[in-house]
């Protein structure tokens, strides 16, 4: 079986969950089928990689997407099943099955209706890229989703999807590459200190990360509480004011070392050192379909503390690995007050939070291991092809 895995991210463009999941799923299918990766950007020695066409330079963002997404159709002649990820693809994988008259397997990371914010970022292109996911879904052979509650997600918000047509085929990790690093060289190069307690966030700053609901929650981190934010890319210039001027009150309040800001993408290797040596990580995401970046943590031996949505709590068990805060949307202070209860608790007793790391690194290595993921994924191919 020969499959075109077509996606916006490839390394070394990671960006993002999404990113890290083609990135891993491909490298685990390569030994069980033919894998043909069609990508976004400049050349790859490992993937036929796409630039915007010079006649849409100056177009609007969706139609810049919607113009490579044609190109992949075109170079994805002669293989059996097309698999897209995120709606930068979804087009894709839509138009080449109907060319070409092969399955379109899709996987959903996210869901544009759930994510309205994205309007902030990409005005009208945003009711495109909603067309594209909606089309896309509507008609795909198979759809996996991230999460069990990822799937209840595609079905509520595409109600005509035929439910036995979405699978659950959870995101993995890399236990080799994510495990515990001892070493503090990056913690001193990025200014992180290592003798007092700190909370770590990753993430891209937006809103679906929640990243301002963390700032406002470490206004009540106990005094020797530090928060390290490795926080870039933010989707609008809006929210990237909106997160300096948090960052700056948090300080204003609790002193300027209270906070350590990391503005660019940490490599890997130091992201291995800041996870291994933090306290706790937190995730305090308003939508977060699974968030492979728990499973990063868990497999560094760090306890998390997270928002109960989406596929979390199908990763984080409460108590156990982490400790999980419910989100409601009409309350966002009680999650705020939630992620600093529960990191206060972390650091009141230490030892809890080293053994909640150990079972998240357990949990991480017996249930989320990239080889069983990489079969189930095709499994779905073979059910679409029947």
């Amino acid at each position: 079986m020969k499959v075109a895995v077509l996606t916006r991210e490839w390394p070394p463009d990671i960006y993002g969950g999404a990113g890290v999941h083609v990135r891993e799923l491909v490298a685990h299918l390569l030994p069980l089928v033919e894998v043909d990766v069609q990508c976004f950007g400049p050349p790859r020695p490992d993937a036929t990689a796409h630039r915007v066409p010079e006649t849409f330079a100056d177009a609007n963002p969706a139609l810049q997407t919607l113009s490579v997404d044609l190109e992949m159709v075109r170079d994805t002649a002669g293989v059996d099943l097309l698999h897209s990820h995120t709606w930068y693809a979804n087009l894709a994988g839509h138009v080449g099955g109907l060319l070409y008259g092969v399955p379109h397997v899709l996987t959903a990371h996210s869901l544009e209706p759930l994510r309205p914010w994205k309007e902030e970022q990409l005005g009208g292109g945003y009711r495109v890229s909603s067309w594209v996911e909606a089309t896309a879904y509507a008609h795909a052979q198979a759809i996996i989703a991230v999460s069990a509650g990822m799937r209840e997600d595609v079905l509520t918000a595409y109600p005509a999807v035929d439910p036995a047509r979405v699978h659950v085929v959870h995101n993995g990790i890399d236990t080799d590459r994510y495990r515990p690093d001892d070493r503090t060289e990056a913690l001193e190069r990025y200014g992180v200190p290592t003798d007092r307690p700190y909370v770590l966030f990753v993430g891209r700053i937006t809103r679906q990360k929640g990243i301002g609901h963390l700032i406002a929650a470490a206004e009540h981190f106990d005094d020797d509480v530090v928060l390290v934010l490795c926080a870039s890319s933010p989707d609008t210039p809006e929210i990237g004011i909106e997160t300096e001027a948090a960052v700056e009150r948090l300080r204003a309040k609790r002193g300027d070392a209270s906070v350590v800001w990391i503005k660019e993408q940490a490599p890997v290797e130091d992201l291995l050192q800041l996870f291994t040596h933090a306290l706790a990580f937190a995730c305090p995401s308003i939508y977060e379909p699974q968030g492979i970046v728990n499973l990063e943590a868990m497999a560094c031996e760090t306890a998390v503390v997270a928002s109960a949505v989406g596929g979390i709590p199908e990763v984080v068990v409460d108590g156990v690995t982490g400790i999980l805060v419910p989100y409601d949307p009409a309350d966002p202070q009680a999650l705020e007050h939630g992620v600093a209860a529960g990191v206060n608790a972390l650091a009141a007793d230490p030892e809890r939070a080293a053994r909640m790391g150990r079972a998240g690194r357990e949990r991480a290595v017996n249930d989320f291991g990239w080889g069983a993921i990489a079969e189930q994924t095709v499994a779905v191919y073979r059910a679409a092809q029947s």
